[in-house]
């Protein structure tokens, strides 16, 4: 790909899914936001903070519904669109459910950015669509400040496959399918310090589609999954524990990086992004008194298309992450387990 005329980065306040707003103030927002209410059907909705909407259509299917959508956090346009789109569809497989159709979500600032730019980036977004097998059926578009864009992405499953995050039950163990530090990597990237081979691992990683979500779900040994993005590790393993009233603990030590993550990070590249989720949700989480800051840094660092945070029968944990390191996974790990109680512990 031809390098862009203007690094997309550099028109961007943040990027990926760091663009996120804090979870504190998230719940403020929300706090008065009705839930499923009256609808029946409604099956998921505001009120665990889900990945996706969940709608029963009749008694064999339901509807997924979800959107997702940020600022660069790549100076490559293709890329940019392909690691958006990707991040936007994995909402749907984090419920269990297969994408069928997407519609674009654009806006670009069309005084600073060519429209050969403004392509590459939807050919990025629909060579992924391409790859998961739907349409980019249509879309909405407008003049922006600065470059956003992204997909609202439909999906089907069985009423039985749906997967919230708030069914994780005592005993079960947790799997992450995904290295993190992707946070840490955009935010060298900004600064120009991330070296050409750590660009290869992010992309390959941020653009490798959550389609192992729809597997999952069909095992019984599988009782909650979400996508980890921009509240971090920690934050999205509290969304877990809230949903299902139970503690999770988290082994440190067993929790996949990206190859150049902890230099990066021990060298200052960090987003701000994790420190506001640090505000938002550290009070909820207990930490080992010799913890260093890289750490904690990196436990909360917002991921862009980040891997699938999975509780599962401890008995059955073996045999569910080979099913996802054979699906093409090797970064996945068992990272920890669900206990009685509340909040989340990093050991």
């Amino acid at each position: 790909m031809n390098a862009p005329q203007v690094r997309l980065t550099s028109l961007a306040h943040g990027g990926g899914c760091g663009c996120k707003l804090a979870p504190s103030m998230l719940q403020k927002i929300l706090a008065d936001t009705s839930t499923a209410g009256p609808f029946r059907e409604l099956l998921v909705g505001t009120e665990t903070g889900d990945d996706a909407a969940v709608w029963q259509l009749d008694t064999d299917t339901c509807i997924i519904a979800t959107t997702d959508f940020f600022m660069p956090m790549v100076d490559d346009p293709f890329d940019f669109g392909r690691i958006a789109a990707t991040n936007a569809i994995s909402d749907v497989y984090a419920m269990g459910g297969k994408p069928i159709m997407a519609l674009a979500i654009l806006g670009m600032p069309i005084d600073k950015i060519t429209p050969d730019t403004v392509r590459q980036i939807l050919a990025g977004g629909s060579a992924v669509c391409a790859d998961a097998g739907i349409p980019v059926a249509g879309g909405h578009s407008i003049d922006c400040p600065e470059p956003v864009y992204g997909l609202a992405v439909i999906g089907t499953c069985r009423p039985e496959h749906v997967r919230r995050n708030a069914d994780a039950k005592p005993g079960d163990a947790l799997i992450l399918t995904k290295a993190i530090g992707v946070g840490v990597y955009s935010a060298a990237i900004k600064k120009g310090a991330l070296p050409a081979s750590g660009y290869t691992d992010m992309i390959a990683t941020t653009t490798q589609l959550n389609r192992i979500g729809t597997e999952l779900a069909k095992l019984p040994e599988v009782h909650a999954i979400t996508d980890v993005t921009g509240f971090g590790l920690l934050g999205h393993a509290l969304e877990i524990a809230r949903g299902s009233k139970a503690a999770l603990t988290i082994k440190s030590a067993d929790v996949p990086l990206l190859p150049s993550a902890v230099s990066l990070a021990q060298k200052g590249f960090v987003t701000g992004a994790s420190e506001r989720n640090w505000a938002s949700y550290g009070q909820e989480v207990r930490l080992p008194v010799d913890c260093p800051d890289w750490r904690r840094k990196l436990l909360t660092d917002p991921q862009t298309s980040g891997g699938l945070l999975v509780s599962c029968e401890g008995a059955a944990v073996d045999t569910i992450l080979q099913i996802i390191i054979d699906a093409g996974f090797d970064a996945a790990r068992r990272i920890g387990q669900v206990e009685a109680g509340a909040g989340v512990s990093v050991l």
